[in-house]
């Protein structure tokens, strides 16, 4: 595959049971690249492994006075030369090649992984190791599958010079032979040591880039409330943490290259002064002697990719790992495995939402609303009835029209349900971007924004919008819509879910940052907007309870009781404590009152 021909039409699906799994699964999608990067890799270094006994040759001819063959030795130089140079530079392009394509591939499954978790994905792993995974970690694992055809190219190049000086000066070349083995294996020893301080700077460094991440999402909140210095004193802290286990860990590979440079040069010296010595008793020719001090000065170039082998498997092991565990993250919370079954056919339209775990029935083209006395339990409850169960394996899956969710294919769920969760993100660009979604095209934009009351929010954008723009749909927002209050960006959330006008909508506490009587308006928008179409609201706030035409209790994982939100209020001890917020107190004094009056009214009535 050509850089050009990226992104993959599909990057597959990927054994994610470990890092190393996933790494040779890598290697494994990328086997023409590899040979062909290993084809020009044995040009490149078998053109510097006949540099020594091209060499060699040419001394042997000036000693002998044979010009002929020292024609021959230049020529042979000149098509080394070429092979080296050619090899070099198509070497460098396949090998940059496997890189980018290996780490376009990762970056695919990862956008695909995102895609398919939506905000779930948060939920099951800290944001900054997503945003360590897609950024850093996709880098090094490129670096790994790149290196290892270079490395196996160098390796195949030590081993020709071996074979070669064994044949052409047996005598010194024994020495040789032993030498290279125990250079390229000198270093093992400290490999473990540097990878464990290469992972304690990468575990220090995923917590920087998380504590950095949270401090610039909340930083106008720690504006308010002077909490700037405190969060930069503990960023200054974890940084330097980092450049601690930064500095030990290049000491260790410090230590590895001096490893690398002292013992060949001591091969060096040890060839010179042997050599030397069967020189001198006629027992060795000066070009082989010349063959073999260049052939280990060679050595040290091919010698160095064993360092770099070592370092980008070190620096990529745990990357791989860390991309594994986002990859191996499913939509029903199992680890991940190549999907056999055919996704089920879409229900037919005007299907019951239906959720076994809790007993939440939402009867399809009506405004239900659920009432969880926890807020935790409702936003896995949306998440659920989204088709993302997230908490145990092999929970059942929430039925639309008697069809599992999670049967479908992903696409498809996306379209009949939507979810918007209590804490919605707002993209960059215009308002009309914005609200470019995807959609029936039943709910214009217009009426969206009038039922989410967003007249305000349309005349604060135009008000900071640039000199020329009359239209607030071409006005900008912001960044995750920072410029916005939370119950504005609120409302434009509302009003994005709105237009996509999906079969069955979802809201978890829309309202909670607005105030009454605007909510009292968004309650009656929603109901009129959404009337014949499944909604399913998540709240306490009587008002939009009042507005919904099923009122359903959640109290302890299961359906407690369902109506309207009066008839719960007037039977429902359980119900009116979430929504009115009585204390038990409360309540007990409410059943004695009612219960002396009782005994008045009986009284009177006895007494007539």
């Amino acid at each position: 595959m050509q850089i050009s021909d990226l992104p993959y039409p599909d990057p597959g699906v990927p054994d994610a049971r470990s890092g190393p799994r996933f790494l040779m699964w890598l290697g494994r999608g990328q086997l023409g690249g590899q040979l062909k990067s290993l084809g020009w890799g044995l040009v490149h270094f078998g053109g510097i492994a006949g540099l020594p006994y091209a060499v060699g040759l040419g001394v042997d001819a000036v000693v002998e006075r044979d010009g002929t063959r020292l024609l021959l030795v230049g020529a042979l130089l000149v098509i080394l030369g070429i092979a080296i140079s050619l090899g070099d530079a198509m070497l460098h392009r396949t090998a940059v090649t496997n890189w980018i394509t290996a780490a376009a591939r990762v970056q695919q499954l990862l956008a695909r992984k995102t895609a398919e978790l939506g905000s779930a994905l948060t939920r099951r792993v800290a944001a900054g190791e997503v945003v360590a995974v897609s950024t850093g970690d996709v880098e090094k694992i490129g670096w790994f599958v790149e290196a290892v055809s270079r490395f196996l190219a160098a390796a195949l190049s030590l081993v020709l010079i071996c074979v070669g000086l064994l044949l052409y000066a047996p005598a010194i070349g024994v020495v040789v032979a032993i030498g290279i083995p125990v250079l390229a294996l000198a270093v093992l020893p400290l490999l473990p040591r540097a990878t464990q301080r290469a992972d304690v700077q990468r575990e220090k460094a995923g917590r920087a880039t998380e504590l950095a991440s949270d401090t610039v999402a909340g930083l106008r909140v720690l504006r308010g409330i002077g909490g700037e210095e405190l969060f930069l004193g503990r960023y200054r802290e974890a940084s330097q943490d980092v450049r601690k286990a930064a500095v030990r860990s290049a000491r260790m590979w410090a230590l590895i290259s001096a490893i690398q440079v002292v013992l060949p040069g001591a091969l060096l010296i040890t060839v010179v002064w042997y050599g030397s010595t069967l020189v001198l008793d006629g027992r060795l020719a000066v070009g082989e002697l010349v063959a073999a001090f260049s052939a280990v000065a060679t050595m040290l170039y091919p010698l160095r990719h064993f360092e770099e082998i070592a370092m980008a498997y070190s620096f990529s092991r745990p990357s791989a790992k860390r991309a594994a565990r986002v990859l191996s993250l499913t939509r029903t919370g199992a680890e991940a495995e190549p999907e056999s079954a055919a996704p089920a056919d879409a229900p037919a339209p005007g299907g019951d939402l239906y959720d076994p775990e809790t007993g939440l029935l939402a009867p399809a083209g009506r405004f239900t609303a659920v009432v969880c006395g926890d807020p935790d339990l409702a936003g896995r409850l949306a998440e659920r009835l989204g088709g993302h169960p997230m908490d145990l394996d092999g929970e059942a899956s929430v039925l639309l029209g008697g069809v599992a969710l999670d049967a479908l294919a992903l696409d498809t769920a996306r379209e009949l349900v939507l979810v918007q969760d209590k804490d919605p993100v707002l993209l960059s660009g215009t308002l009309r971007e914005l609200l470019g979604v995807p959609a029936s095209g039943a709910v214009g934009a217009g009426a969206a924004l009038a039922a989410a009351q967003c007249g305000d929010v349309l005349d604060a954008l135009l008000q900071s919008a640039p000199d020329g723009v009359s239209d607030p749909m071409d006005a900008r927002i912001t960044e995750r819509g920072r410029s916005l209050s939370g119950g504005q960006r609120q409302r434009l959330a509302l009003a994005r879910s709105l237009v996509t006008d999906p079969e069955v909508l979802v809201l978890d506490e829309p309202t909670s940052a607005v105030d009454s009587h605007t909510e009292a308006r968004i309650a009656d928008g929603l109901a009129s907007l959404r009337a014949g179409r499944t909604t399913v609201v998540l709240a306490s706030s009587p008002l939009l309870l009042d507005r919904a035409e099923r009122v359903v209790l959640i109290h302890e994982g299961a359906v407690a009781a369902f109506g309207t939100h009066r008839e719960l209020l007037r039977g429902e001890p359980r119900y009116r404590a979430v929504v009115t917020r009585e204390t038990d107190e409360e309540q007990r004094l409410a059943r004695l009152e009612l219960a002396q009056l009782e005994e008045a009214l009986t009284e009177i009535e006895e007494s007539a």
